[in-house]
């Protein structure tokens, strides 16, 4: 089985610098990276709602770089540093994104992510095109 990186537009720089792809497709599983919601000039929005959309928005181009949307996802995987306060928020962001069959969850609370500092969360999914 081949993998292929999946590295849409504007997300280049993570591959560059940080050394990982925003997702590898191997046969049909695309397994995508943890994605935070940051803005066009990488700032942090206050705003947990906001952070959410950004994510999922980011986690939406990602997916059509390859070849899939998010009703392909069969899995998410969610860490929040403020958990369980906004845990609601994020489920109601999360289902403008995805439908039924809804996509298996899981929620982990933590102290901290190695990202930028203000950042509340981070995604990960996995999705599986449909042939």
């Amino acid at each position: 089985m081949t993998h292929k990186a999946i590295n849409p537009p504007g997300q280049e720089i993570l591959s560059e610098r940080f050394h990982f792809s925003p997702a590898i497709k191997a046969g049909d599983t695309i397994y995508c990276s943890g994605t935070i919601g940051r803005e066009s000039d990488g700032t942090i929005p206050s705003d947990p709602e906001r952070q959410f959309v950004l994510a999922f928005e980011a986690l939406g181009e990602v997916l059509r770089a390859a070849g899939a949307d998010f009703s392909d996802i069969v899995e998410i995987t969610s860490f929040h540093t403020d958990h369980p306060a906004t845990l609601r928020l994020f489920a109601s962001v999360r289902d403008r994104y995805c439908r039924a069959p809804w996509p298996a969850w899981t929620a982990i609370g933590v102290s901290a992510l190695g990202t930028a500092p203000g950042t509340l969360f981070e995604v990960k999914a996995t999705a599986v095109k449909k042939s």
